[in-house]
């Protein structure tokens, strides 16, 4: 059971005292301040994955990258069992705030941080009736937010995942955020991972058709799927017009679709034979839809089909697209389309490292330092906020009688930005392999992998 704030806050009062004193908070220093803001820190949690790159130099496409930004004050909501907050703190004399409003103001009365890194993920919180786990993202930007006001002053803010699991929420905050003028970023880890075989969508495609697969659970691992869709598509001819309608799928409603033809199934194999590129993939032969003949069978490869959900997306420029459960490898995040006058489909896995998801954290901590230091989005945030209203609504849609749920709100059209120079294209992973020890303890610094 996690300790409560009363009970550990009590234990190390006079950490935020002592912490004020660190060196690392001379007036001279030029590198952006940072206020990391979580819910709670423990191994292989989100705090713990970003984290790790923001104190010493770490891999990115090979080189070791300098974060180029301190991390100057702690808030920890949750105290779970194996919690790392306080020894962390402890070790780099990090000062841990008991509010959010201290660790932004450093103990005092105006913002005196630079950046704000919200770190929303994991922790013991409700859970509401349509499944979606009820992360106080929102709650802790409105708090960040209210300081930014009073000091009238506004800086970079990321929040990791979702904007919020609402809409209406997600909504305020990237208002919010664009009222008063402070770049915003958010999103997935998983669109920054190195594409095997190596995939970009060609200047001006057209997209008739597209699909993205992953591994996990619902809501959780549809946002990733989501990202990865829409971290593609998104570049197509024309930019991204916004989405008309939302359709939740169970297993036999799927596969009744898959039976009248709704979705190509060359597509879901072309995804799934890009896997092969990218770790591997379950073999056990089960079949999508209907009885393939004699002469598929022996062409096509037997892997595990079986379909758990899929959230089917109509687009108002009359793309449309599918993101699919199947399996539950949570290294698996696949793409495939079909692009106007082409037959084959193209396909791409996305790689997420030798330690697993953990490695995606690299090049997302990348990302999140350039927009800390340059104070411009690396890509547009306008893609998590759709995508955090398409997962919204695929959820409400999910216990609606008919499944699908009409997105007028939706219909919202965004520019992509290339940020083939966040993405990670391979070289890390050249370094640190699967044969490489991976470290247990929270210890920033990949030098010693040279």
């Amino acid at each position: 059971m996690a300790q409560t704030r009363r009970d550990f806050l009590a234990s190390t009062a006079a950490l935020s005292v002592g912490g004020a004193l660190s060196p690392i908070f001379g007036a001279e220093r030029k590198r952006p301040r940072v206020a990391a803001i979580f819910t709670e820190f423990r191994f292989r949690s989100h705090t713990y994955n970003i984290l790790e790159n923001f104190f010493q130099p770490y891999l990115f496409n090979g080189k070791l990258t300098d974060p180029g930004v301190d991390i100057v004050s702690f808030y920890a909501d949750q105290f779970p069992k194996g919690d790392m907050a306080r020894p962390v703190a402890k070790k780099y004399d990090i000062p841990l705030y008991e509010k959010i409003a201290d660790a932004l103001t450093l103990g005092g009365k105006e913002l005196a941080v630079d950046a704000v890194l919200l770190i929303g993920e994991h922790g013991e919180y409700p859970i509401n009736k349509l499944g979606q786990k009820m992360y106080p993202r929102k709650q802790f930007f409105d708090q960040i937010l209210g300081v930014m006001e009073a000091s009238n002053r506004f800086v970079p803010v990321f929040n990791d995942k979702h904007l919020s699991y609402r809409w209406d929420w997600s909504k305020e905050m990237y208002d919010a955020a664009k009222k008063n003028g402070f770049p915003i970023m958010a999103g997935s880890s998983v669109p920054l991972a190195e594409r095997r075989p190596a995939f970009e969508l060609p200047p001006d495609a057209e997209i008739e058709t597209a699909i993205s697969i992953h591994g996990g659970g619902v809501e959780t691992y549809d946002f990733h799927g989501l990202e990865v869709l829409q971290s593609i598509v998104e570049g197509r001819k024309g930019g991204e017009t916004g989405v008309t309608h939302v359709e939740y799928f169970g297993p036999k409603q799927f596969q009744h679709a898959m039976k009248d033809g709704r979705w190509p199934r060359e597509l879901i194999l072309a995804a799934m034979e890009a896997e092969k590129e990218a770790g591997g993939v379950e073999r056990q032969p089960r079949p999508i839809s209907r009885i393939p003949t004699k002469a598929e069978k022996a062409r096509e490869p037997k892997y595990n089909l079986n379909v758990d959900h899929a959230i089917e997306l109509q687009y108002k420029d009359g793309l449309k697209a599918v993101v699919l459960r199947m399996g539950s490898s949570a290294n698996r995040w696949n793409f495939a389309c079909r692009l106007k006058g082409e037959r084959k489909p193209r396909a791409t896995a996305f790689y997420n490292g030798p330690w697993g998801n953990r490695c995606l954290f690299k090049a997302l901590s990348h990302s999140i330092q350039h927009l800390f230091k340059t104070k411009t989005e690396p890509y547009p945030v306008e893609r998590t906020l759709l995508v955090s209203g398409i997962l919204d609504t695929a959820m409400y849609a999910r216990f609606d009688e008919s499944g699908c749920v009409a997105t007028p709100h939706l219909e919202l059209a965004y520019s992509p930005i290339d940020f083939r120079k966040q993405r990670e294209m391979g070289g890390s992973w050249k370094i640190i392999t699967k044969d490489t020890r991976q470290p247990g303890e929270f210890s920033p610094g990949d030098k010693r992998f040279l």
